[in-house]
């Protein structure tokens, strides 16, 4: 097998323990060798879980991009991912960074163009990509399946599913509620199938109807009123530059019972693609002049990168980087595509702050 690839964890909270520690923790030819956190316990407790105490740990990330490391993965609050980025890949480290990839496009750029100095790769949680439908669906879109495509929506709407916990509400750290939140996974998911990522303008809303809301049903608890500066629901409409339109819409509490997240879908002029939800797609079109539908059978394997439904897409994500870091295989996630997602994003807040639609530079 070789020598051991390692890795260090900067930010060692729920997206760590959640998805990337244990999908890290089942490969082989990876060990995990530096912890931090600005919560040292959790730093410790990740470092005992993990690497059975073997790691060395930290409180500033300063000091663990001065270790030996083959990759750095980025979990931290969005507003310090292009610092804790750049300075990574300043230092000779490969760089995963969790979604989304920064708050804003000039920061975006910035990680762009330290990666580009540095020759390192650098690469964005965006881990819907790897699931079995998105797989087929993206395969059926460059195969030209489904046409041209030119309208599309982007949807992650939740009913009523606020975090609570950690940052998520603080609009200074993470710079957006569900638009920067899950709404990046739904239009990162789109304009990846689409293959489009020149926008022309974007038009946005952002709502605070029910950040004030008590006795709210939430999924995870009641959230503090005082401490949610976030909007609770965001709606975009994008114009690309061919001309195509996406409808984006996210919410982490909405009156609405159709919630569905991470999800597209796209009208073609050959055909077009339903994800009723993830994990689920429909096929539909045109055939001898009738209407037809087909439901790809997911239970098995067989799609580029998947193994079968056992194998997480978080599993796949981390399999992918630590082959591409080998020179085994590419990154699935290219740092240009993801501060496309990024840039279109910010259109959106800023027209919804302005009240007019948002023209983007080339």
């Amino acid at each position: 097998m070789g020598k051991k690839l390692k890795y260090g964890i900067v930010g060692c909270g729920g997206i760590a323990v959640g998805k990337h520690l244990p999908a890290i923790q089942k490969l082989d030819d990876v060990e995990i060798t530096a912890f931090c956190d600005i919560i040292i316990e959790r730093a410790e407790k990740a470092n005992n879980e993990y690497s059975g105490g073997k790691g060395v740990v930290f409180k500033d990330y300063k000091a663990l991009i001065k270790e030996e490391l083959d990759a750095v993965i980025v979990l931290t609050p969005n507003n310090s991912h292009c610092e804790i980025t750049v300075a990574a890949l300043q230092a000779g480290k490969n760089v995963l960074c969790e979604k989304p990839m920064a708050v804003n496009y000039k920061e975006a750029k910035a990680m762009i163009a330290t990666r580009d100095k540095s020759g390192k790769l650098l690469t964005i949680g965006y881990q819907n990509r790897y699931r079995a439908d998105s797989l087929f669906l993206k395969a059926e879109c460059d195969s030209g399946a489904l046409g041209e495509i030119y309208f599309a929506k982007a949807t992650a709407v939740r009913r009523r599913a606020v975090p609570t916990w950690g940052v998520f509400l603080d609009e200074e750290k993470q710079g957006g509620g569900p638009l920067i939140d899950i709404g990046t996974h739904a239009l990162d998911l789109t304009l990846f199938m689409m293959n489009n990522y020149e926008p022309l303008y974007a038009v946005g809303t952002t709502y605070h109807k029910l950040n004030k809301d008590k006795k709210t049903g939430n999924a995870w608890g009641d959230w503090d009123t005082e401490k949610f500066t976030v909007e609770d629901s965001a709606f975009g409409f994008i114009v690309m530059k061919n001309n195509a339109s996406i409808i984006l819409q996210s919410s982490w509490a909405l009156n609405s019972t159709e919630v569905r997240e991470a999800v597209t879908t796209l009208c073609g002029t050959k055909a077009g693609a339903d994800m009723p939800k993830a994990g689920e797609l429909i096929i539909n079109g045109v055939k001898n002049g009738r209407q037809y539908t087909y439901t790809p059978d997911f239970s098995k394997g067989g799609v580029a990168f998947y193994g079968g439904t056992a194998e997480k897409d978080s599993d796949v994500e981390a399999k992918t980087f630590a082959k591409a870091i080998r020179g085994k295989g590419k990154l699935y996630v290219q740092a240009e595509e993801a501060a496309a997602v990024t840039k279109i994003l910010e259109g959106i807040y800023i027209s919804a702050k302005t009240g007019k639609p948002y023209y983007f530079e080339n």
